[in-house]
């Protein structure tokens, strides 16, 4: 059986998102608590306690979903040494998760690059106005005809039939008006701090990639599924442009999840983070598909004799 990671983005935090796991395993304790130092701030906390208006801060949700998918790896991998994965993927912020996980870069150097990626896409939210809406029902094609209708981006294609796009507050209401007429069931707006994955984001983008440019990568261990292009991305400068490059451009998860079953021969996932959506996407873009999602102490107690 060949396993892949699989990582939240933002949209799945919650107040109390990896509390437990660091009251029961000192590994997720002492992660945590790393955080808080390197960053400056006591991420735990709000993590743990809130408020949610805190959490759901895009310079605080990033970091915070960052280093609670690994808490939950790293006790994955304290009880259960043997665990072996094929290969990872994760939901825009995620794929930042997703190579940590895979050994592209350390903890620190990803939980670093993660925190100035949500403060530059924080920045840019508060210099535009800018939102997104859930395109539900419709094609591919119908909704990027719509997108051009409207003058804004198709940003995440999260399974067939929901399809999430982002642009100028006011272009996005226009959209949502004219949806049904490009075979839309309904269009909903999203409340979001901004416009993420369209073109409103190239300030965050010019700033990231030079701050990519720096980093260190090394080839991962396993192959990491890019957004961008749902394809996996090897060398260091592939990974450096794929990281960017998703800040502006569209999420391709389901056709992320349709090359890790149909071309690396997964046929079992783990969701590692809080919510259960990405097992939701997963199942409707390929029904009957196994995930295993753990996000605290019940749900990976459960997990265990799946996995042994």
């Amino acid at each position: 059986m060949k396993t892949a990671l699989l990582f939240s983005g933002q949209g799945a935090q919650a107040v109390g998102m990896g509390k437990d796991l660091s009251a029961n395993f000192p590994i997720a304790a002492e992660l945590f608590a790393k955080a808080d130092s390197i960053l400056g701030y006591s991420l735990s906390k709000i993590a743990f306690e809130g408020p949610s208006e805190d959490l759901t801060k895009t310079s605080v949700c990033q970091p915070a979903l960052y280093t609670h998918g690994l808490a939950v790896l790293s006790v994955l991998r304290e009880k259960l040494p043997s665990l072996s994965f094929h290969a990872a993927a994760g939901l825009s912020l995620g794929e930042f998760t997703a190579h940590a996980a895979s050994g592209t870069f350390d903890f620190e150097t990803g939980l670093r690059l993660v925190d100035q990626r949500s403060r530059f896409m924080q920045e840019a939210c508060e210099a535009t106005e800018g939102g997104m809406a859930a395109i539900i029902g419709a094609e591919e094609q119908q909704v990027r005809d719509l997108a051009a209708a409207a003058d804004v981006d198709v940003a995440n294609l999260n399974s067939p039939g929901q399809i999430v796009i982002s642009g100028e507050k006011s272009k996005i209401a226009l959209a949502v008006g004219m949806a049904k007429e490009y075979g839309a069931r309904k269009a909903v707006e999203l409340t979001v701090a901004g416009a993420f994955h369209s073109r409103l984001m190239e300030p965050a983008y010019q700033r990231l990639s030079a701050v990519l440019a720096e980093t260190a990568i090394q080839n991962p261990g396993v192959p990491v599924i890019s957004n961008i292009d749902a394809l996996p991305a090897s060398s260091p400068d592939a990974i450096r442009k794929a990281l960017a490059d998703q800040v502006t451009g569209s999420v391709r998860w389901t056709g992320s999840i349709e090359y890790l079953i149909d071309h690396a021969g997964i046929t079992r996932f783990l969701e590692l983070g809080p919510g259960g959506v990405i097992a939701g996407l997963v199942g409707r873009i390929r029904k009957g598909t196994e995930v295993i999602s753990i996000s605290d102490s019940a749900s990976l107690e459960a997990a265990l004799p799946l996995l042994s």
